[in-house]
């Protein structure tokens, strides 16, 4: 496995070099971020739980240690982050066979119905 803290440590550094460069999305990234921290209905702990399921489905390591971190940090068990998991993972799952339908119907377009 990799060593969550100095990825972490790299990533936002490089994206730091990324913003430096481009400003407004630095701003956007900021307004994004805001969102996602924001108390509202669900308590920040909800928000990373969810935050990790998404970063599980898009496959995205920056994602998956930035809010690691931030479930660490809000008290996230790893028995809720199991949990989580699993509803990930059943989600990727269900994503697949709905695409694999599509698959089918592509495979009929192009073979004639065969």
């Amino acid at each position: 496995m990799q060593d969550w803290n100095a990825y972490l440590e790299n990533m936002m550094g490089r994206v730091g070099e990324l913003t430096a460069l481009s400003p407004e999305l630095g701003q956007g990234l900021q307004t994004f971020r805001g969102a996602v921290e924001a108390p509202g209905h669900l308590p920040a702990k909800m928000h990373s739980l969810i935050a990790l399921a998404v970063a599980v489905t898009t496959r995205c390591d920056g994602c998956i240690a930035t809010h690691a971190r931030a479930a660490a940090e809000n008290g996230a068990t790893k028995e809720e982050l199991a949990e989580t998991l699993t509803v990930a993972v059943a989600l990727n799952a269900g994503a697949a066979v709905a695409y694999s339908a599509r698959v089918m119907d592509a495979f009929s377009a192009f073979s004639d119905g065969k």
